[in-house]
């Protein structure tokens, strides 16, 4: 039997050979994922002997990840603002700067956290950022729309799971297309990668995350144009519209926006300092 040090060194060698960035850290969040274990578990535990039933999936969990697969598909969830959710085919595997557009919302709506908002994320995938943001305002209700089955499938499981289910409603819709009702929040982090940079993209994304939820065309910016052109009919008077953008995209989208008659009221970098996060609201 092995003892819980000796499989992190083993799994620490496999994926340094793989090519991993960091392999310990992969390794804990696999093992950490299977076994249930806290970080601090890794040296408190570390001489304990796995059962053999736990090795196996460990063995197994180790396979996939060497064959490309990122550590949360192969775990089914990650966590998100405080929240677990499970991944599906059908949804992009939310990342921490998409956490930056939930805080930009919450600092932009800090006076109205105690009133009834309508929250709308177009092409909600996991759910993620409208319960991000239905944990965070108690008073608020949220609808998720996406074009994928499986995806709000996964949004509606996500939502019973961390206990926001009667607050939240998933519906089948390209943008504004089956929506109805005028909304306080409009939110999206929206596909806005250029298809001639699909190809190059790290495999863990390129053949994991759905092409849906990244093709934003030739320029990246047709998602932008549809929700921009659209927004308005749905959007209440003092109510914002807030996207994430890609790096490099500031200024294209903050166009897009104005050109439709919005006003940029914040532009907010993520953690390794790159743009990441607009938000708007309609000029009078």
């Amino acid at each position: 039997m092995t003892t819980l040090n000796e499989m992190m060194a083993h799994i620490r060698n496999c994926f340094l050979v793989a090519g991993s960035e960091d392999p310990m850290a992969e390794a804990r969040i696999i093992v950490g994922g299977l076994l249930r274990l806290e970080r601090s578990d890794f040296i408190t535990r570390g001489e304990e002997h796995l059962a053999l039933e736990d090795e196996a999936r460990i063995h197994d969990a180790v396979g996939r990840r060497t064959r490309g697969e990122p550590p949360y598909r192969i775990l089914g969830s990650r966590p998100f603002y405080g929240l677990e959710l499970k991944l599906s085919k059908g949804t992009l595997e939310p990342r921490p700067d998409t956490e930056i557009l939930v805080e930009t919302v919450l600092d932009l709506v800090k006076r109205k956290r105690q009133q009834p908002l309508q929250i709308l994320d177009l092409g909600t995938g996991t759910g993620a950022i409208c319960l991000a943001l239905l944990s965070e305002l108690p008073n608020a209700v949220g609808t998720g729309a996406d074009l994928s089955a499986d995806a709000l499938a996964t949004a509606r499981e996500n939502a019973a799971i961390n206990g926001l289910a009667t607050r939240f409603t998933a519906i089948e819709s390209r943008w504004f297309d089956n929506i109805s009702g005028r909304y306080d929040v409009i939110v999206s982090n929206p596909p806005y990668i250029r298809s001639s940079v699909i190809p190059t993209l790290d495999r863990m994304v390129r053949e994991h995350d759905p092409l849906l939820a990244l093709d934003g065309g030739e320029d990246g910016l047709d998602a932008y144009r549809d929700i921009a052109a659209g927004a308005r009919p749905f959007l209440n008077a003092d109510g914002i519209i807030a996207v994430e953008t890609g790096f490099d995209q500031r200024e294209d989208v903050g166009k897009v926006f104005e050109n439709e008659g919005f006003l940029r009221l914040k532009a907010v970098k993520d953690y390794a300092g790159n743009d990441r996060v607009q938000a708007f609201s309609a000029k009078n």
